[in-house]
């Protein structure tokens, strides 16, 4: 079984993350990983941070030789930026530095629940951890599995579906050609977007938005092909792929919402709608529709996994919002920090990774194995 753990902080001097648990021998090398950095820190209204770090990771243990050992996998990235805030991060006290703390409560972020919880005066004690610049690790980790999904013949893709009011049409019951399609028009597209018309209405929101020193938030949709039938289990709610794979997306910082195949919209059609009638055909049990979004009973069905969430706009905006002092009391603005403007594309990346690792860990539960060969000879890959 997969486990994994990501640490730093935003500003710190690396984001560390160390992969229990993958099979040995599998092909991997740092431009595998490198590859996914880079995609999360690309996308139509990011942040002026993105100018700064070049994310490229330093595999530190687990692989020899550009094949991994079976070992814990250790990844570290480092924080470009943190030559610009040893003064403001060093691990020791020092006296000889001033440390002006943050207290300007930022609404929409983890600042306040966290300082509570916590007992912190400053919240850069919270925010640093709290930032999405930490979901490093766990692309880091993603893009590690991916390969070993790669392997067995399955692939995780995304693409940007909505930003703020401005839509794709949304396309429902695809086929697996149809859908290598959109993962090739969103990969080339800087928004990731399939649809280059509406991706031109996509970004002229994303700019109306920056101009007025605000922020916009959208959905993502995140597809996994190739997953075999009956990952997951339907005896316990724990064992319920459809559970964790929406946890996993859930706990993605600024998803506030998230989807399985038809979704909500399954509350406004009859059951003669909503569900995929089945046949077989040739060898096989087929089905012409997929509202279930490839997950039946917590079970993979054989259908690709089509996952949605909706992803709220950045709490920290450049007009900042009413708030109050976290020490004072008084009435003050939220404290602001370099932030993107949209970070859609950014998120359906993350999700990717999120989404790998827990059909990577279904798969392994399911088949087993201590190295690639095994695991194939028991897949019948």
């Amino acid at each position: 079984m997969l486990r994994y753990l990501t640490g730093g902080e935003s500003h710190g001097k690396a984001i560390v993350a160390i992969l229990e648990g993958m099979p040995a021998n599998l092909k991997l090398s740092t431009s595998d990983i490198d590859r996914e950095l880079q995609r999360r820190q690309a996308g139509y209204g990011r942040g002026e941070r993105m100018a700064i770090e070049k994310d490229k990771v330093d595999i530190l243990s687990g692989v020899r030789l550009g094949m991994t050992l079976g070992s814990p996998i250790t990844l570290m990235v480092e924080n470009k930026d943190y030559d610009n805030w040893k003064k403001v991060m060093p691990v020791e006290a020092d006296k000889s530095i001033s440390q002006e703390p943050v207290t300007e409560l930022r609404p929409g972020h983890a600042d306040l629940a966290g300082c509570i919880k916590y007992n912190q005066q400053d919240i850069r004690n919270i925010l640093e951890r709290a930032s999405a610049r930490n979901t490093v690790g766990i692309v880091a980790v993603g893009a590690v599995v991916k390969r070993l999904l790669a392997e067995l013949k399955m692939s995780v893709f995304s693409h940007v579906v909505q930003v703020g009011g401005v839509k794709a049409e949304k396309k429902k019951s695809l086929t697996e050609d149809q859908y290598e399609k959109i993962k090739v028009t969103a990969e080339a597209s800087d928004l990731r977007c399939a649809d280059q018309a509406v991706e031109i209405q996509m970004k002229k929101a994303i700019d109306i938005a920056k101009k007025d020193g605000d922020s916009i938030g959208g959905i993502f949709e995140v597809i996994v092909l190739g997953a075999p039938v009956g990952l997951g289990s339907h005896v316990h709610p724990d064992r319920r792929l459809s559970g964790k794979l929406a946890q996993a997306v859930m706990s993605i910082q600024s998803v506030k919402g998230v989807e399985i195949g038809l979704g909500f919209e399954v509350s406004s059609v009859p059951g003669s709608k909503a569900h995929d009638e089945i046949f077989f055909e040739g060898s096989d049990f087929v089905r012409h529709t997929n509202n279930a979004g490839g997950l039946e009973g917590g079970m993979t069905n054989g259908e690709p996994i089509i996952i949605r969430a909706a992803v709220k706009p950045i709490a920290t905006i450049a007009k900042p919002l009413n708030s109050v002092d976290l020490v004072s009391k008084k009435a003050v603005k939220a404290h602001v920090e370099r932030a993107d403007v949209c970070h859609v594309p950014s998120a359906g990346v993350i999700a990717e990774a999120a989404v790998a690792i827990e059909i990577a860990n279904a798969f392994l539960e399911k088949f087993g194995g201590d190295s690639i060969k095994e695991i194939a000879n028991r897949y019948n890959v």
